[in-house]
């Protein structure tokens, strides 16, 4: 099992609660092929680097999880075939970003 982060970007035009099941929905997807969610975090709403299909903003959502690598593709195509979805990205963690990671979440549990 090796450990992943997904960063997506939903649509600004969807509602709150299409919003949440969206994430619900990729959250199941994932867990339906065998992995285990370490953290998930909702970034909210922020200005894009460059508009994406004529939007200048969307909602931002990370995915920390343990998968087989199997389990990747059928979720990245998810992703694909989505309309709610304008961009994703998906990175294998090594050892660092690991400790990275979970300095940052320890971080943000602080500030809570």
């Amino acid at each position: 099992m090796n450990q992943y982060e997904t960063v997506f970007i939903l649509n600004p035009v969807l509602s709150e609660t299409q919003i949440k099941e969206t994430v619900k929905k990729y959250e199941d997807l994932l867990v339906s092929k065998g992995a285990k969610m370490v953290s998930k975090e909702d970034w909210g709403l922020k200005k894009l680097a460059y508009p994406i299909q004529h939007k200048k903003s969307g909602f931002y959502h990370l995915f920390e999880f343990t998968a087989p690598g199997e389990a990747i593709t059928p979720y990245e195509l998810e992703f694909r075939r989505d309309e709610r979805v304008m961009r994703y990205l998906t990175v294998k963690l090594d050892k660092h970003a690991i400790a990275w990671a979970e300095k940052r979440r320890n971080r943000n549990k602080a500030k809570a």
